[in-house]
């Protein structure tokens, strides 16, 4: 007969995003009226910008911080706070036990060397060799090294010295429900005793709206909250880090380390997006997690449509729960969205409530009552769904 599946604990959280750097400068901004966003600096889009962030904090060395792009940076430092928060960072025997798990995008342009590339091509006598010539010259030897998407679990081993079994994962929103979903999965088939699990974005970046704009995802004009924005459709881009450090119960006390909740599942789908399998693929993933009527539930909706749409026609079957959409406050970070998100739920199970509404549809009603309970979802802007439960310990 095979072991029951072990309690997995959120032992640690590290954020950082437009609202400030760890979870009480999240909980006030979540329950602050006023989003921060910046309509002008990248207009037509919205983005969330970072946070000031003194990045000596977590990366000491300036030679390590030269070396990295700003999302590894970010990424960087969020792991740091995490790994401060479970009470492990310093820890050379923990660090070396403990398994990371990253969710990445592709890296970041040199998009002043690309403009200049482009304009220069057209002139050119020999287009190829001129082509050839100023990639040599024009971007430094360590560039193409520091866009490779598992450079960010390198730089986090080598900055905290976290040395357990390493993975990342690309593939946008999904990137990190799986990085969540692997590292859950295998705490509780007793393969690894903690993790640190998350990812980090630079939305701040001129060919990331872009990319995003030939898809017609990005938010333009000016901003209104998630559930307002079908008339005019899009995610804000944001700039943002999230870790978490997961670990087995027996784990988390033999080490006496406190548990903020406990992540008790987490299941994931990828349905083909044709009108209706949003709501058909979440009824499957609800049932399948087997969600209390009395949940919570904190929304990864992006504000791209149909998506979005059928998202909340899903939630009004719940009319019960009290639902709240982070996109408003922190914007969409894709990839450490999903984990963002489960730091957020995590902050609301523990504090035992919820932040207030933030919209005028009438999708997040105000929620008086306590909360031991909260789902997180995630649909995907143009696909992936998943959900996880989050418990009050």
């Amino acid at each position: 007969m095979a072991d029951a599946p072990r309690d997995v604990w959120i032992t640690g959280i590290g954020i950082v995003s437009c609202l400030g750097e760890g979870p009480e400068a999240h909980w006030r901004g979540l329950n602050e009226p006023t989003p921060v966003v910046d309509v002008k600096s990248f207009a037509p889009y919205a983005v969330h910008p970072l946070c000031r962030v003194d990045f000596d904090k977590q990366i000491p060395k300036k030679g390590d911080q030269r070396q990295m792009e700003p999302w590894q940076r970010i990424g960087t430092y969020a792991a740091g706070l995490a790994l401060d928060s479970a009470g492990a960072k310093g820890n050379g025997d923990l660090l070396g036990r403990m398994d990371m798990i990253v969710a990445a995008g592709g890296g970041e342009r040199d998009w002043a060397a690309d403009g200049a590339i482009l304009t220069g091509l057209p002139k050119a006598n020999d287009p190829e060799r001129f082509l050839n010539e100023r990639l040599m010259s024009d971007l430094r030897p360590t560039l193409f090294l520091a866009q490779l998407s598992n450079l960010l679990a390198g730089n986090i081993s080598i900055v905290h010295g976290v040395t357990g079994s390493s993975r990342t994962f690309m593939g946008e929103e999904l990137a990190g429900v799986d990085a969540v979903r692997i590292a859950l999965q295998r705490i509780r088939a007793n393969q690894s005793e903690i993790a640190l699990v998350g990812g980090a974005q630079n939305g701040e970046r001129k060919d990331l709206l872009m990319l995003y704009d030939f898809g017609g995802f990005g938010l333009k004009g000016d901003f209104r909250p998630v559930w307002e924005r079908a008339p005019a459709p899009g995610f804000a881009l944001a700039s943002m880090g999230a870790f978490l450090v997961l670990e087995s119960r027996a784990h988390a006390e033999k080490r006496n380390a406190a548990p903020l909740a406990k992540l008790s599942q987490l299941v994931v789908a990828s349905a083909g997006r044709r009108p209706g399998t949003v709501e058909t693929s979440l009824d499957k993933l609800w049932s399948t997690l087997g969600a209390p009527d009395s949940a919570a539930v904190v929304s990864g909706a992006t504000g791209t449509e149909p998506a979005t749409s059928e998202e909340r026609s899903f939630l009004k079957r719940y009319p019960q729960l009290a639902v709240r959409a982070t996109g408003s406050h922190f914007g969409h970070g894709v990839e450490p969205q999903f984990v963002m998100n489960i730091a957020v739920a995590t902050l609301a199970v523990h504090y035992g409530k919820l932040f207030a509404p933030f919209d005028s549809t009438g999708v997040e009603q105000p929620m008086t009552g306590p909360i031991s309970q909260a789902v997180v979802t995630s649909v995907g802007h143009w696909r992936g769904e998943g959900l996880a439960l989050v418990e009050r310990i």
